[in-house]
């Protein structure tokens, strides 16, 4: 051994109680569990130390040194112009095509129609059975259309067992995500059925009935209910294909998985590998040996922000690197730009090389199951399907997903786990960077493709309330809007003179705190290096045409001159807030005028938008 090897032995060894002693005596009093234990929406504990885990095996997921499918969203209306990318992704990297249909779940508006005529123009000088996977992302008014891309691949003379086709049939997430359904389950199941069945007798492998997690995710839902509504679907379909008369080894090759990854990495890893756990538990209750279910990965959609958008190229790479150690099979990167309109060359560009280069220069997929032993990562796995697996029983009760969607069930639970979401982006417990958190009111949006959205004919009457399609930065972005509107109808935006009091090093941290609270809203802050003397600053502020001013300073100032100020700023027809917590002080700054106090931990939105009425002028 080398004698730097030996460094590590060098040390006293330690242990967990040492170690806990330790953090006490540096929490000063403060309880561990509030300061250090964090939770899921889940309610599952998150510690801040895990040993490592014993005796674990790696989860079975993707093939060994098996790089994931990079695979391109081709969802531009126009034929011409979708293959046309279709082929440059093709050429520059990406090993598979999402083929987004109009009216799909992620379709943003855009998206193919399902003609014959469509699919051949845009699959034109793709050669299917090239080993490119084909992943039909489908709408509920395009229903027909892996029929007729099981036609174009019989007229090419292509054998279908080497068209790599995930056909993405899913009438159980369309009936979510829609509220609307043509037939009862008793007989939508048997239709189902009967198309996958024509599928496999065509001699296409499949799979082709995808569970779709995403549209929990999507509605705001939590990692459980994600996966547990994943695994009902695929229970929901396995009976429907078993009563269908396909064997039960058969009907389990037939159906796959699609899981939303987002930018909070270890949560979104833990999660890939509990619907492998959680489906290999469902194979052995159904008496097989446990096989790899085919996972789709797809970043998440209520991640994304039309704010600073070059965030999302970061939360993006984050989402792709945690499904891809995961273990996902094929992955769906959303360019950045999505939220904002149709993206262009470039945006795809970067949605694809961000894996690419994941894949090739950082070498995510040589390990299989890399956080295989980890102790967070196990103890959260575990933990997760322990949640999953209750709530599955929980819609199994109730009938089966079907069943539970008709009563209300999923849509309650995945509700309440949305509200407490949107609290914690309202309060910025949980923050977006560039949106509710340092934002930049002067950037300039990247472009996107002018191109017409396509209309469609109305989906049909909702029998139930169906699951959201939800961003989280939505709110905030409403109040950029308003500002924005305001810019170009008057040519400035609703202003907040920052009334600093005392010293430059005393009253910038709250003065820096203020800005970003309210340029979050659109709300543009005013700054100063400070002001010799009340009458100074109360001049500035008259002189800055600002209706609304916060006050800023240290607490030993706000001791000595907030009420003075407060007082002044008023009696000039100032709306006066305060950046800080006004402890004490509160009754005697509210006396003097203060209408409003922000600080960390505060409901930053409902104050944005009380702060916004509060400016509205008659």
């Amino acid at each position: 051994m080398n004698d730097h090897l030996r460094l590590a032995a060098e040390f006293p060894a330690t242990d967990a109680a040492e170690w806990r002693k330790m953090v006490d005596a540096a929490l000063k009093g403060a309880a561990f569990e509030k300061r250090l234990v964090s939770q899921t929406y889940d309610g599952l504990k998150v510690q801040p130390l895990y040993p490592r885990a014993a005796g674990v095996q790696p989860v079975a997921g993707r093939p060994l040194a098996t790089a994931w499918k990079v695979m391109q969203r081709v969802d531009h209306p126009e034929a011409k112009a979708a293959n046309k990318q279709a082929l440059l992704d093709l050429e520059n990297g990406a090993t598979g095509l999402t083929l987004v249909m109009a009216g799909s779940v992620n379709a943003n508006g855009y998206g193919l129609d399902a003609s014959p005529d469509t699919l051949e123009r845009v699959l034109d000088g793709v050669e299917l059975d090239a080993g490119i996977t084909i992943d039909f992302d489908l709408g509920r008014q395009t229903p027909t259309a892996v029929q007729n891309f099981a036609a174009l691949v019989k007229a090419r003379g292509t054998a279908p067992g080497t068209v790599d086709l995930r056909a993405g049939i899913d009438p159980i997430g369309g009936f979510a995500a829609s509220g609307a359904t043509p037939k009862p389950w008793t007989e939508l199941s048997k239709s189902f059925a009967g198309m996958v069945r024509e599928l496999a007798d065509q001699g296409f492998a499949g799979p082709f009935a995808v569970a779709n997690g995403r549209i929990i995710h999507n509605a705001g839902g939590s990692e459980a209910q994600e996966l547990s509504f994943a695994i009902a679907s695929a229970l929901d379909y396995l009976r429907a294909l078993e009563a269908s008369g396909v064997p039960l080894d058969a009907a389990l090759g037939m159906i796959y998985f699609r899981l939303a990854a987002d930018a909070d990495e270890f949560i979104s890893l833990a999660k890939f590998r509990s619907l492998r756990k959680l489906w290999a538990r469902v194979e052995a209750a159904c008496g097989l040996a446990p096989k790899p279910a085919y996972v789709a990965a797809e970043t998440a959609w209520r991640m994304m922000t039309k704010r600073d958008p070059d965030v999302n190229l970061l939360r993006m790479t984050v989402a792709v690197a945690a499904a891809g150690l995961g273990g996902a099979d094929s992955i769906v990167a959303l360019p950045h730009t999505l939220a904002l309109g149709l993206p262009d060359a470039f945006a795809r560009r970067v949605a694809r090389n961000t894996q690419l280069v994941l894949l090739e220069e950082s070498n995510l997929a040589k390990v299989s199951d890399p956080a295989a032993g980890s102790g967070a990562i196990e103890a959260l796995t575990g933990d997760m399907c322990a949640a999953a697996w209750s709530q599955l029983q929980a819609i199994e009760k109730a009938g089966g997903v079907f069943a539970a969607l008709e009563a209300g069930f999923i849509q309650k639970n995945v509700a309440s786990v949305r509200a407490a979401r949107q609290l914690a982006i309202a309060r910025r417990k949980d923050t977006l960077v560039g949106t509710s958190d340092y934002p930049n009111l002067g950037e300039k949006l990247p472009a996107v493709l002018d191109v017409a959205p396509v209309a469609l004919a109305k989906d049909g009457t909702a029998s139930i309330e169906p699951l959201p399609r939800m961003r989280l930065a939505e709110p905030f972005e409403a109040l950029r809007d308003k500002s924005d509107a305001m810019l170009a109808k008057s040519g400035a935006r609703p202003r907040i003179f920052l009334a600093t009091l005392g010293k430059l090093a005393d009253f910038t941290p709250r003065a820096m705190f203020a800005r970003n609270f309210y340029e979050a809203g659109g709300i543009e802050a005013l700054g100063n290096d400070g002001f010799k003397d009340e009458a100074a600053m109360i001049a500035a502020f008259k002189a800055s045409g600002a209706a609304l001013a916060c006050l800023c300073g240290s607490d030993a100032a706000y001791a000595d001159q907030a009420a003075a100020a407060a007082k002044a700023l008023t009696s000039t027809g100032a709306i006066v807030h305060l950046a800080g917590r006004p402890g004490e002080l509160e009754a005697a700054l509210t006396d003097a005028g203060v209408k409003s106090f922000v600080f960390m931990g505060c409901d930053v939105l409902s104050t944005l938008q009380a702060t916004h009425d509060s400016l509205v002028r008659p």
